[in-house]
């Protein structure tokens, strides 16, 4: 098996065990610089699904309909033509896309960690992110836009990761559906998603063991700092293909 892959899942989910998501932005930047997001989304989609169903499970008592119903069916809604862009776009331009995707999403956890107060919800704001995000998530199986607003309209971190990780779910399983009937999710990646399993789990268990050890906000901020930076190296790499 590559080890490239190995190493990418154990880090995304690591990060995954100490915030309770980025594991897709991590996963795919890694992988970025060395192949194409259609061969890289299908993979983190299987490694990713079990994770969001065993938060949503443990987290069920604070499942909010308000917040996660609404969220889902837009995210649904976006998925279509992010997928549709996923196979037939230009690799080069989407991952030009990625890079202005994982920095604008840095700025946004950035300044998000620094605001004091909690901001009001909108209806037109759950819209626009819920589309976009459902885009982003057909592309990129990226869900960090979702974290943001989801972030603002739960009070509590159970809440937060089980409204987040049951939208998660839902999109996931409809990508399943929709990766296979394009033929972007087939039985090799299938294979080799659940050949990752293992070290999914074993990120997944040492990130969990350093968020009982590190302070919360020192590690998120160096999650967001490694972020922006991935993503402007790779705009800087493949603006200099184009």
């Amino acid at each position: 098996m590559n080890y490239w892959l190995i190493t990418a899942v154990i880090c995304a989910y690591i990060i995954k065990g100490i915030c309770g998501f980025a594991n897709t932005l991590v996963f795919s930047t890694i992988l970025s610089f060395r192949s194409n997001n259609i061969n890289i989304t299908p993979v983190e989609l299987i490694t990713g699904f079990p994770s969001n169903l065993i938060i949503t499970w443990k987290e069920r008592k604070s499942l909010s309909s308000k917040v996660w119903v609404p969220l889902s069916c837009l995210v649904i809604v976006g998925s279509i033509p992010g997928t549709i862009l996923l196979k037939n776009g230009d690799t080069t331009l989407i991952k030009i896309i990625f890079g202005f995707t994982i920095v604008f999403v840095g700025m946004e956890m950035f300044f998000r960690e620094v605001q004091k107060e909690k901001l009001t919800s909108s209806k037109v704001v759950l819209a626009v992110i819920g589309i976009i995000s459902g885009l982003l998530c057909g592309l990129f199986g990226i869900g960090a836009l979702l974290a943001a607003y989801v972030s603002r309209t739960t009070s509590n971190s159970s809440s937060f990761r089980g409204n987040l990780c049951i939208v998660f779910l839902i999109e996931n399983s409809f990508r399943i559906l929709i990766y296979t009937l394009t033929g972007i999710l087939n039985l090799s990646v299938l294979k080799l998603g659940i050949q990752l399993l293992p070290f999914m789990f074993i990120g997944l268990l040492i990130g969990i063991f350093l968020a009982k050890r590190l302070k919360e906000k020192l590690v998120k901020k160096a999650i967001i700092i490694m972020l922006m930076f991935s993503g402007i190296s790779l705009i800087v790499n493949n603006m200099i293909q184009m």
